[in-house]
């Protein structure tokens, strides 16, 4: 089965999200496949102002997550007015270069959301991506500001969009028998591993039955 994992790398939501997507690869390692792929938030979607940042980081730090640290809103930049793509074409960009893990992603969230760098500047998000990964600045920025690379991450972005939903980190699930399941906004484990267990063993099934019976009869 393949578990998908849409992403924003400035999202917070995604932030806490990461220990359970490398806890689910860890898990079901060998028996799924799993990608990430950049779901762009639009430009309404961030906040306003740090202090309004900061209320939210608040909200989600001491309700859901129960975060001993609060996240930096130092990355906000007001006169951005919520454009900040320059990170998640850097991260994107990253594949071109042998680095489709999380390796580069995960370095661009620390440093905006731990840090408060300010990487909606691509001079930034390319020092940040670059210091991680080894990759000259000059080779990855070029590539992030391909055409390439813009047309996969809006391909990702509508993707995202045609499943129907708006919050983010998202998680589809699909196996093999053409089943599919669809998480948006859910960032605890259980579920997703509830689900894959069920998914799984249904497969698991099916195979055991076309083992025992052969393929259905053709009329």
């Amino acid at each position: 089965m393949k578990v998908t994992y849409f992403v924003e790398v400035l999202s917070s939501w995604c932030h806490w999200a990461e220990p359970v997507w490398a806890d689910l690869k860890a898990r079901y390692s060998g028996r799924a496949e799993f990608e990430w792929r950049i779901a762009l938030m639009r430009r309404e979607d961030f906040p306003v102002s740090r202090s309004q940042c900061d209320w939210f980081y608040r909200r989600s730090g001491a309700t859901v997550m129960r975060s001993p640290v609060m996240l930096n809103s130092g990355w906000f930049e007001d006169e951005r007015k919520g454009l900040y793509d320059a990170p998640n074409l850097v991260a994107e960009a990253g594949r071109d270069f042998g680095f489709s893990d999380d390796s580069i992603r995960l370095a661009l969230s620390r440093a905006a959301l731990a840090d408060g760098r300010r990487i909606g500047d691509m001079g930034e998000s390319v020092a940040v991506a670059s210091m991680a990964s080894g990759v000259p600045p000059k080779r990855l920025r070029a590539r992030a500001e391909s055409a390439a690379v813009r047309a996969r991450v809006d391909a990702s972005t509508a993707e995202f969009h045609a499943h129907r939903i708006a919050q983010r980190p998202a998680f589809v699930l699909e196996d093999a028998i053409g089943d599919k399941a669809v998480f948006s906004g859910i960032v605890t484990i259980e579920p997703l591993a509830a689900t894959i267990e069920s998914m799984l063993s249904d497969t698991a099934a099916y195979a055991a039955h076309a083992a025992h019976h052969g393929a259905p009869p053709r009329g």
